[in-house]
């Protein structure tokens, strides 16, 4: 297991949360996804052997939150 948070550029509104928490959430390998709204931040666990950490930036991304950096 791997576990990371994706910081963005921070979210404007709730439903930004519903959004990348089930987009993310229904990845394969992703096991468990916290948005922190206040901080801008994307918590996830997930299996590498599954999936890249590029996978889950990348898909974030494309929702409208570009990746500034990654904390591990």
């Amino acid at each position: 297991m791997t576990q990371a948070r994706f910081v963005t550029e921070g979210f404007t509104c709730p439903s930004c949360v519903k959004k990348i928490e089930k987009t993310v959430g229904g990845m394969d390998g992703v096991n468990d996804v916290q948005v922190m709204f206040n901080s801008g931040k994307v918590k996830v666990n997930w299996d590498d052997v599954v999936l890249s950490e590029d996978d889950i930036s990348t898909t974030i991304g494309k929702l409208g939150y570009p990746i500034r950096k990654v904390q591990k």
